[in-house]
């Protein structure tokens, strides 16, 4: 738990049983950043809720993939998602931050999550070039950028760029 300003937030895993959030905290991160994701929320919103509650339980433990909510005591506030693409590789995806909680830390407590989730393996992420704010997170985080570059799902006219953090 970290204190920032008024708000508390707290990271914690998502729990096997919460399909539902997991469901209205991902449609409401598409809705939000329609450009910063892989997939749509007309696409994720067309899923059947038994997707949803599979996936609530495949991220709720084990160690290939992982789901992390921030919340500030009363509600989800940030979610980011880990999974590992090989034995020494977690890869950082589905970061997001409500805009009521930008600038309070959640995204470093978001970061820090699967950070130690990740234990002994190093941890990845894209992230689109130009958003300076994540890229300056990622940085303050512990990460740098590798000088690989690819086009994002969302807009093959960006271009995002790979950061990593080796462990410590």
């Amino acid at each position: 738990m970290r204190k920032h300003g008024a708000m508390t937030v707290t990271t914690r895993r998502v729990r096997p049983d919460e399909g539902a959030l997991l469901r209205e905290v991902r449609l409401g991160a598409l809705a939000d950043e329609p450009t910063a994701f892989g997939s749509t929320h007309a696409a994720e919103a067309e899923l059947p809720s038994r997707r949803w509650d599979e996936w609530a339980v495949e991220r709720s433990e084990g160690p290939d993939h992982a789901t992390f909510f921030a919340t500030d005591g009363r509600d989800v506030v940030g979610l980011v998602g880990g999974h590992r693409t090989d034995d020494a590789t977690i890869e950082l995806v589905s970061m997001w931050t409500d805009a009521s909680a930008r600038g309070r830390g959640v995204g470093a407590a978001l970061v820090g999550a699967v950070v130690a989730w990740a234990g002994d393996a190093r941890v990845e992420l894209w992230v689109t070039q130009g958003n300076d704010a994540a890229v300056r997170l990622y940085e303050r985080c512990g990460f740098v950028t590798t000088g690989d570059f690819q086009p994002p799902p969302s807009d093959p006219c960006k271009d995002e760029i790979r950061m990593r953090r080796e462990p410590l």
